[in-house]
């Protein structure tokens, strides 16, 4: 089952991209989402140096369905995709969806994602299930990504296999129960903070194989401060007591 052709025309799927000096990578990823005239697209830039904001500016008078949140400065993944969130709850999409702009996450996985959601909270993809991958990633970066994604399972104990990345696609619903506000992650630890507060509330979540691709150009924003950050919200989201959710 996919998403009708009624529900596509009402805006009910949109996909959230934060940046931060994309520029030389960000059109081109657009340009291929626009082309399946299925979903919109909020963007939110974080005052990037290199102009990518700028170019968001450009694409949303190209595309009518682009929107695009200019913050003061570099605030943090994290904080922006909760920003994008109850953007799209207060607009009442019913799906939505998260992506990198760098083509890590390429758009051809995007129909899946639509095909998915339709019989569940959240759909996931997943390099650690049977057929997904990376590509083009060091044998340090495979034993960091792979350990720290164990590591969070483990801890928290976790049922979805790729726990750490940030390929996904919501119901509206699901949103409105998780306690965003409890989630004070700036970077890519976000990613477990919400998996875990969305396994807390539902066990309908869905993952498919996907080949996640280095970046094609600029550099990659993890760092060791990151990756403390996940390590010690990994540590103290299991030492504390588990909290009630809202129905």
């Amino acid at each position: 089952m996919v998403l009708t052709e009624s529900e596509m025309a009402n805006h009910n799927v949109l996909i959230i991209i934060p940046t931060y000096n994309e520029a030389e990578n960000f059109e081109a990823l657009i340009t291929e989402i626009v082309k399946y005239n299925k979903f919109d697209i909020l963007i939110i830039d974080d005052n990037s140096p290199d102009g990518t904001g700028e170019i968001a500016d450009q694409l949303a008078t190209k595309f009518p369905e682009i929107s695009v949140i200019h913050r003061v400065g570099k605030l943090g993944l994290g904080t922006a995709y909760v920003e994008g969130f109850n953007w799209s709850l207060a607009r009442n999409y019913e799906y939505i969806m998260q992506m990198d702009c760098d083509f890590s996450h390429h758009p051809r996985y995007l129909p899946t994602f639509l095909e998915k959601i339709t019989s569940v909270d959240l759909v996931v993809g997943s390099r650690y299930v049977k057929g997904g991958g990376t590509l083009n990633w060091g044998k340090i970066r495979k034993f960091v990504s792979r350990g720290g994604n164990t590591f969070a399972r483990f801890m928290l104990g976790l049922k979805t296999h790729d726990c750490t990345g940030a390929f996904r696609c919501y119901r509206r619903d699901l949103l409105k129960k998780i306690p965003w506000e409890k989630i004070q992650l700036k970077g890519y630890a976000f990613q477990v903070g919400s998996m875990y507060h969305a396994e807390q509330v539902t066990n309908k979540i869905a993952e498919f194989p996907i080949i996640f691709e280095d970046r094609r150009v600029g550099q990659s924003k993890m760092s060791f401060k990151i990756m403390i950050e996940a390590f010690t919200y990994v540590v103290k989201m299991t030492l504390l007591p588990k909290f009630s959710y809202s129905e």
